[in-house]
């Protein structure tokens, strides 16, 4: 399954459950993950999307921790089969 795909499964999923998953584009701070899930509540965490077995760069993982260090959620998604867990966790913080 390609990248693209499982991108639009996670935004699918966003939807289902009463929320967003907006694609993020940050000029000038490049490494920030791919999407952005706006969950009911005011929830925000970020996901960073690969094609399956593809692992994110170093600046990628650099922009998570510091992300993480802020006390956001950041998850890594390379299949879909993940997708329910990373909602599961989000909507339970």
């Amino acid at each position: 399954m390609r990248e693209k795909e499982i991108e639009k499964k996670l935004t699918l999923e966003a939807k289902k459950r009463g929320g967003l998953a907006v694609k993020f584009v940050s000029p000038g701070f490049d490494g920030m993950p791919d999407r952005i899930l706006l969950m009911p509540g005011g929830i925000i965490a970020f996901v960073e999307v690969k094609a399956p077995g593809k692992h994110p760069r170093p600046l990628q993982l650099a922009r998570h921790k510091l992300l993480r260090s802020l006390g956001f959620l950041v998850f890594i998604l390379d299949d879909e089969s993940q997708i329910g867990g990373i909602f599961d966790a989000v909507q339970t913080t």
